[in-house]
């Protein structure tokens, strides 16, 4: 399915969002402790974290869906925390389609603007425009149930740009999909966004997602915002064991502190966030920063996996604990066979011991 490189509908222009100290409890569940967050217009944020983190409680609230116990929603700067879901500016995309079974997808599009007593003529052109926009121009005339579940959510993201809103919320909106479908959305979802220069903020909870789209990814944490920014930032120097776990995969190592440095079998490396006392704890290196080496710590290959461009390997040291080593499809050691690895001096992430 080809896209039109250029939207037909007016591009709206990106607002400027805050959330200032914004709490929310739910029966004595703290689901928000004073998020502070800032979107600057046509900023692309992702929200990432596991389930219960107050990632969907964070958009509910910018959206007015939830009423905040606590702190400011500013929107171009005005407080919109007491304005009502429908003055707000806002287009929305849930997991569910949530698309009118009895109305075609034109129909569907053009909801909004009934609602917002725009004229039949004008409201025709503007959904069909959208349409065309999420490359569903021929499908205008078919129902829900006429359509796959990526044209369904194809229909649903042109209803919430078709009024053209300053921000644009996607909570989840891919995870019903399967892989492929996925994958393309995503892309067409940034592209589209992109061309909008519309502020949106995208909650998920797939890391590939989130660092594949998003120019921020806020890292969620129990109702905080546990580090943000760049995906590269997040990737190559996260903050806390937490964000070094939860964003790529990881080997967890026991190793020692000394001086502001990691000691790891031997091998000093810098240790990334702030300044810890000396002492045991677990550092957080990524597979691609093991390799094979001719000489180095001694290890036995357990087994291997082919991942198409690359593969990975698992070995066990001498005391017992296992590594990923991330490398070229070309090498391929055999379980059983006696190897030698060494560490990247690139900083790394380390946490207490358990």
């Amino acid at each position: 399915m080809t896209l039109l490189s250029t939207p037909t509908i007016a591009p709206p222009t990106g607002a400027t969002v805050e959330l200032v100290g914004v709490v929310k409890d739910y029966a004595g569940h703290r689901a928000l402790s004073g998020i502070d967050l800032t979107i600057a217009p046509g900023e692309f944020i992702a929200l990432l974290g596991p389930s219960g983190c107050g990632k969907t409680t964070a958009l509910r609230a910018l959206s007015g869906l939830e009423q905040v116990d606590q702190g400011r929603i500013l929107i171009d700067g005005e407080n919109v925390a007491d304005v009502p879901v429908n003055r707000r500016d806002i287009g929305m995309v849930f997991q569910s389609y949530s698309l009118f079974p009895h109305m075609t997808s034109l129909e569907n599009v053009e909801f909004g603007l009934r609602m917002r007593k725009v004229g039949a003529a004008d409201r025709k052109r503007r959904a069909r425009e959208a349409l065309e926009m999420v490359g569903l121009s021929e499908k205008s005339a078919q129902y829900a149930h006429q359509l796959s579940g990526g044209q369904q959510q194809r229909v649903a993201l042109a209803r919430a740009l078709v009024t053209r809103p300053r921000v644009l919320l996607l909570d989840e909106p891919l995870s019903a999909l399967d892989a492929k479908v996925r994958v393309q959305l995503r892309d067409e979802i940034r592209r589209i966004q992109t061309d909008l220069g519309i502020t949106t903020l995208f909650v998920t909870h797939d890391q590939e997602e989130a660092l594949a789209v998003a120019d921020r990814v806020a890292v969620m944490r129990e109702g905080r915002i546990e580090q943000i920014g760049s995906p590269e930032e997040l990737y190559t120097a996260p903050l806390t064991p937490f964000v070094a776990n939860f964003v790529g995969l990881s080997n967890r190592i026991e190793a020692e502190l000394v001086g502001g440095a990691v000691v790891i079998h031997g091998q000093r490396i810098e240790s990334l966030g702030e300044r810890r006392a000396d002492g045991p704890v677990v550092a957080f290196i990524r597979p691609e920063d093991v390799a094979f080496a001719p000489t180095g710590i001694a290890a036995v290959v357990v087994g291997s996996t082919f991942l198409g461009s690359l593969r990975r390997t698992q070995v066990r040291l001498a005391d017992n604990s296992l590594l990923m080593v991330q490398h070229e499809v070309g090498v391929h050691p055999a379980p059983g066979e006696r190897v030698a690895v060494s560490f990247a001096a690139r900083p790394v992430a380390v946490g207490p011991r358990a």
